[in-house]
């Protein structure tokens, strides 16, 4: 290996020892994240579940409302979206 090699390699290893995000190379970056609405509706399915079976302390479940509601109205809303987009 060349030594500007050797060197590119310890300054990620030490990056990611200190937490610090090591740059990714460029294939990575251009893939988008993998999250979809489907997954999301999924999320708001788990979270009605979990609330259904006691998952959540009494003390956790004004935050889990907030989040239900947030998730509940960005679904409502790329529904909204996506039905005059079909429509045209």
């Amino acid at each position: 290996m060349s030594e500007v090699q050797d060197q590119a390699d310890a300054a990620d290893v030490a990056s990611a020892l200190s937490g610090e995000p090591v740059d990714a190379p460029a294939q990575q970056e251009q893939s988008g994240p993998d999250l979809t609405v489907q997954d999301l509706q999924a999320l708001k399915s788990i979270i009605d579940v979990a609330s259904q079976r006691g998952a959540f302390k009494p003390n956790e479940m004004m935050t889990v409302g907030q989040t239900y509601s947030k998730l509940e109205q960005f679904l409502e809303a790329v529904t909204a979206n996506q039905q005059p987009a079909q429509g045209a």
